[in-house]
């Protein structure tokens, strides 16, 4: 069988130090690959390239189908894009897999017992980056989330959860205020849990949830987020581990995968032989298991939990275990290395060996078409531009509707509804939210409608900035939000 080639970026700042000595450990351990390398980040951002990656370097990916990446730094200022948000939405990688485990006492944590995967939404959510500055004083950020999305990732995460024989899916989402967006989140996770009986499913709202998961994470098996929540989370469930230098990650898609540390290129300590390899390292763990070579990350992965249970550690864990009065021994990146080799073959004594029977590759997601439901136009919300107060702009949409077929229903302002009846406390910017209907409300509208106001409105010199269409399913479901107030 011809070996496994793995594309490998050794990025910058510690980024080499930590690919090096991981790449080492894993030909120690007999990994059956070639490692071919390309040329990402920072250089390549410096040598005019803004997405820091060349033509080359996709062909690889795109041909290997594994990057096993070290961390990157994009340079400061404007015109650089995310390397990682990029690699992720071009190459479908829809779901981030980041395991939380503690390694207490030979890795100082304050949550002894936590054993967590998140799987994050990887494509969608606020990191769409659609942004827009609509007045002088009110910017926007939209939030993206599909069905086909909400699906992958709900699939993937079941799926996951029966592989590795979890137990447990936790969702956390916020659809007590986002109902739509979140709601459709929860929705699907739910609509698929129904096909894995064996998998207990419930959910949180995300604020009370990570207060829950933080203060006893041991009670939580797997949790489920949408992009920026998992984000947010991830990082704290790995400090919480003891270090963020040992969380691993991986980035999935259906047929190309990437595996990264989920730390930083740190570079004021690059070239000092100091950093800490582990969260790359175990992030290789993972791809072994996912290629087809579960024995080899079997060896390595128990290597490494011998390693520091011998107390043989860089300098971020040994400061901590310093701080306890605990024996250990401070090493540097390559020293560090060494021992993990020298241990191969080894099981840790103390702490629980890992065992990796088998390859598991995720069953790729099966995607429902909703495209053709019926939607139908009811209304539609005409955002303006204006600095008069909400009694004189509403009172002057009022009058304009005279003679067309919509009516003015209500005016927000950011969200919250202010005309009619509003409050004279309610603190208003210059930017307005004006949702009409049909006359005769529940009826269809057509885009002539909508256009004929958008020039009674421009005519009357009340700036237009943007409108959103209003619509009901055939059962009359609304596919909109109702405003604050409304």
């Amino acid at each position: 069988m011809a070996k496994q080639t793995i594309t490998v970026a050794r990025g910058d700042g510690i980024g080499p130090e930590i690919m090096d000595a991981s790449t080492r450990i894993l030909d120690a351990a007999g990994a059956d690959v070639e490692w071919e390398h390309i040329e990402v980040g920072e250089q390549v951002y410096l040598a005019g390239n803004s997405s820091g990656i060349a033509q080359e370097a996709w062909d690889s990916i795109k041909k290997n189908k594994v990057l096993f990446k070290a961390p990157i730094t994009t340079p400061q200022g404007g015109g650089y894009k995310s390397l990682n948000v990029t690699i992720r939405k071009t190459l479908g990688l829809y779901a981030n897999v980041r395991p939380a485990i503690a390694y207490d006492p030979f890795v100082p944590s304050r949550f002894p017992g936590m054993n967590v995967v998140t799987i994050r939404e990887n494509e969608e959510d606020l990191y769409a980056g659609i942004e827009h500055q609509q007045t002088p004083e009110v910017t926007q950020c939209l939030k993206i989330i599909t069905r086909p999305g909400c699906e992958k990732i709900c699939q993937y995460a079941f799926e996951y959860a029966k592989a590795y024989g979890r137990k447990r899916i936790t969702c956390m989402i916020k659809d007590n205020i986002m109902k739509i967006t979140d709601g459709l989140f929860v929705k699907v996770f739910y609509e698929t849990a129904k096909n894995y009986p064996e998998i207990q499913a419930d959910d949180w709202i995300i604020d009370i949830g990570m207060a829950k998961l933080v203060d006893a994470p041991e009670d939580f098996d797997m949790v489920l987020m949408p992009n920026l929540y998992g984000d947010v989370a991830t990082d704290i469930l790995g400090l919480m581990t003891g270090s963020v230098g040992i969380a691993p990650g991986a980035n999935v898609g259906s047929d190309i995968a990437m595996y990264e540390a989920i730390h930083g290129s740190a570079p004021r300590h690059a070239g000092q032989n100091k950093a800490n390899p582990s969260g790359l390292l175990l992030s290789g763990v993972m791809m072994m298991v996912q290629v087809g070579q579960p024995e080899v990350a079997e060896k390595v992965h128990n290597a490494w939990l011998k390693t520091i249970e011998d107390g043989i550690v860089t300098y971020d864990l040994a400061r901590k275990l310093k701080a306890q009065g605990r024996a250990h021994r401070e090493v540097g990146t390559k020293e560090f290395a060494d021992a993990v080799i020298e241990r191969l073959g080894q099981k840790p004594s103390t702490l629980e060996p890992v065992k990796y029977d088998k390859a598991i590759q995720i069953k790729k997601p099966v995607l429902s078409n909703v495209r053709d439901t019926k939607m139908n136009l009811i209304g539609c919300d005409i955002f303006t531009k204006d600095d008069c107060d909400s009694k004189v702009i509403g009172d002057k949409l009022v009058e304009l509707t005279e003679g067309t077929n919509i009516a003015l229903k209500m005016i927000s302002n950011r969200g919250q509804k202010v005309y009619p009846n509003g409050h004279p406390e309610t603190f208003l910017t210059d930017h307005w939210r004006c949702r009409f209907y049909n006359k005769t409300q529940g009826d269809v509208i057509t885009n002539g409608d909508i256009t004929n106001m958008m020039n009674k409105i421009d005519a009357a010199g009340i700036e237009v900035i943007k409108t959103e269409n209003l619509y009901a399913f055939e059962d009359g479901e609304r596919a909109y939000s109702l405003g604050q107030g409304e």
